[in-house]
This record gives C-alpha cells, sequence and structure tokens, in this order.
C-alpha cells in the first residue's frame, strides 16, 4: 500500500486563549487509502494533543465528523488520503459557533430539528400488528429517510450563512420524511412551520446542499416538493 506525504493545514480556535482563528500546519506520512480522520487522529495522538476534534463511529454513519476538507463540506471518515494529497486543509463546518478547533456548537441545528417534530404522531388505536403501507407509499419518502443529521447540508448552505435564524435544510429533510408518510397525521403542524419567512422560502436553490450531502439525498427536490405542498395544499402520498 503506498505511502503519500501530506501537508496538513489545520484552522484551529480555542476561545478560552485565541483571540481568533489560526491556521496550523502539520506533516504527516499516511496510506493512500486511510481516512481524512486517521490523519487527524495521527496528529492528535502523535503529534499534538491539543487538537480537538468530534468523531464516533468512523464508518459514515453517525454523521458527528463533518468538518470542511479543501473547501467542501464531508465527513472526515469517509474522505480518502488519495483524494485530498498532496495538501489537505480542514476547517470547522460553518455557520455555527466554534467551541474549540474542529468542534462547534451543534445546539442551534438541533433547535431547528426538534421545531419539525421529527418524530412520528398518529392518534388512531393502532392495529394488532403493524400500521402497513404499500411499497409506493414507503418509496414516496425513502430517500429522505437516509439523513444522518451530520449537519453538512444545513452548514454549507448560502442562506443559513446569511441568517442562522433559517430552519435549513436538513431540518426540512426531516420534516418530508414525515410529512409524506401516509400513517402519519402531524402534515398540518410541520407544514405550519416551514410555512415562515425563515423556514423553507427562505431557500434560494444554490444546491450547495446535494452536493455536500454525504448520503446523496437529493435535497432540492424534497424542498421543493415541500413548496408545493404548501402552495397546493395538498399532500400526495
Amino acid at each position: 500500500m503506498a505511502k503519500v506525504d501530506l501537508t496538513v493545514r489545520i484552522l484551529r480556535f480555542n476561545p478560552e486563549v485565541d483571540k481568533k482563528p489560526y491556521w496550523q500546519e502539520y506533516q504527516v506520512s499516511a496510506d493512500e487509502t486511510a481516512q481524512v480522520l486517521d490523519v487527524l487522529h495521527q496528529i492528535k495522538w502523535y503529534q499534538d494533543g491539543t487538537l480537538t476534534l468530534r468523531r464516533s463511529c468512523a464508518h459514515g454513519v453517525c454523521g458527528s465528523d463533518a468538518m470542511v476538507i479543501n473547501g467542501s463540506n464531508r465527513l472526515a471518515c469517509k474522505t480518502l488520503v488519495r483524494d485530498v494529497a498532496p495538501k489537505l486543509t480542514v476547517e470547522p463546518i460553518r455557520g455555527l459557533p466554534v467551541i474549540k478547533d474542529l468542534v462547534v456548537d451543534m445546539e442551534p441545528f438541533f433547535a431547528s430539528y426538534r421545531a419539525v417534530e421529527p418524530w412520528f404522531m398518529n392518534d388512531e388505536r393502532p392495529p394488532v400488528r403493524e400500521r402497513l403501507q404499500s411499497q409506493e407509499e414507503r418509496a414516496r419518502f425513502d430517500d429522505t429517510t437516509k439523513c444522518i443529521l451530520c449537519a453538512a447540508c444545513t452548514t454549507s448552505c448560502p442562506s443559513f450563512w446569511a441568517n442562522g435564524r433559517y430552519i435549513g435544510p436538513a431540518a426540512i429533510v426531516q420534516a418530508h420524511r414525515f410529512i409524506f408518510d401516509s400513517r402519519d397525521q402531524g402534515q398540518a403542524e410541520r407544514l405550519q412551520v416551514l410555512n415562515d419567512r425563515f423556514g423553507v422560502w427562505a431557500c434560494r436553490t444554490a444546491f450547495n446542499c446535494v452536493e455536500a450531502c454525504p448520503r446523496e439525498i437529493n435535497i432540492t427536490k424534497a424542498i421543493g416538493e415541500v413548496k408545493k405542498a404548501l402552495l397546493f395544499g395538498e399532500v400526495d402520498f
């Protein structure tokens, strides 16, 4: 397995001691098929223990290691060294307060997520076994079930950068998943939340979110379907 020499520049910031962010450079040798996350681990474990980052599963499922890699929002665990060598730049995702280095405060993001009530709503008496739906009904919202809440889409969005009150594409995706579920009865409540100047109408269809999504969700399509439901007052299953 071929080794690659990397020059790694990381945007560092510790609000307790730093007046502003600064770039710090490291030299790393890594396998070309290693993850960027492996490179960051190598720096933290063997060169600079003060570097702070967030990660968990390292398999592209938890979404916790989203960051700006060579200018684009990506998951560090899904980005390989061979795709970024020989120069690697790493920054925290944009638009959220930096706690330290590559770790941002996710609370504003999750506040928007909670605002769309992302849980199943149905007050009818449950059937003996399960609430059935056809394969076609399930396929209607299948794409938006893939979201892992990494915030890569929301923090790549110019509308979110311009105004943090924008609910953001990730929250709209989560709302879409339930709005178009034929078993759910909370469509009206969620559509009311999204029918706001800082809701779905703040989307300017920049397509940054689609490019940033590590799960390849067609986010702008989902946003368009929510807008259509609001304009025509009905949800098609």
